[in-house]
């Protein structure tokens, strides 16, 4: 009796935190289809009176959203793809290679962790400067290049990978390109997608290094954007509404593309790391 209570209490927790994480979404699919000054009512309408595409439309004609959207895509696409390399690459080279100072290195990067990266905005942007690297895309690609957390995630699963398969793999002759290519990549995918995951959605998300390094409108990412609108528009919650939902979707689509090699990644690397 006392199980079966446990599991109803557990089941309508579990409900309640539901639909207080989903409400705030629902609203904000729901306003974007309400007509001009609907979702400023009191006391607020949950459901649109009369559902209209209006605000969509004038995103993508009279604002051009479709070029952030571009630069949101070429920037977080170009991130997520060079950093998933670079971070397996120097993963597994702390996981598997023998050096001086391997330990200490690593450790310095995982204290380096606490550091909050908006200390480092300011000589971050001012050695892109130096490199004429501001208002342009390579302005934020750069910096997400490689991260201490990839490092790290990718060390600990590599960290499991037999070593008896990397020593036959030397016998056999293969290079150590050969064996990061042949053997590692294809063992650690998992992981990589979770990594992946996780660089395209910080990358999408990002809003401050992007309104830092551009100057340019033209070349604004998506949350940039949409961030502008508050300002343009201030009174115009719908059209603010459907510009959030522009950018929450692809974020939700991507996610349910590779949910099972996501929850594969963590899962693993809850048990090897």
């Amino acid at each position: 009796m006392k199980t079966t209570l446990k599991k109803i209490f557990l089941y309508v927790l579990l409900m309640l935190i539901s639909v207080i994480t989903f409400t705030p979404l629902l609203w904000m699919i729901s306003a974007s289809v309400m007509p001009s000054g609907d979702a400023n009512t009191f006391p607020p309408k949950f459901f649109p009176s009369t559902i209209t595409f209006e605000h969509y439309i004038t995103l993508f004609t009279r604002l051009n959203i479709g070029r952030y959207v571009f630069n949101s895509f070429l920037v977080s696409l170009g991130v997520t793809a060079l950093s998933t390399i670079i971070n397996s690459l120097a993963g597994y080279a702390f996981a598997k290679f023998r050096f001086r100072g391997r330990d200490k290195l690593f450790k310095f990067l995982i204290a380096s962790m606490i550091v909050p990266a908006q200390v480092t905005m300011l000589p971050l942007f001012l050695m892109l400067n130096k490199m004429g690297l501001v208002n342009t895309y390579w302005g934020i690609l750069v910096p997400g290049l490689a991260s201490i957390f990839g490092i790290f995630l990718i060390r600990q699963y590599a960290l499991s990978l037999p070593e008896s398969l990397i020593e036959a793999a030397k016998i056999d002759g293969a290079t150590e390109i050969e064996i990061y290519w042949r053997i590692i990549l294809p063992l650690t995918k998992p992981i990589l997608v979770t990594l992946g995951l996780f660089t395209f959605m910080g990358t999408w998300n990002d809003f401050l290094w992007p309104l830092i390094i551009m100057t340019d409108d033209a070349m604004y990412t998506l949350p940039v954007a949409v961030g502008n609108l508050m300002g343009e528009h201030a009174p115009d919650t719908e059209l603010m509404m459907a510009g959030s939902v522009l950018t929450v979707l692809p974020i939700l689509l991507v996610f349910l593309f590779v949910q099972k090699q996501y929850i594969k990644g963590i899962m693993a690397g809850s048990v090897k790391g």
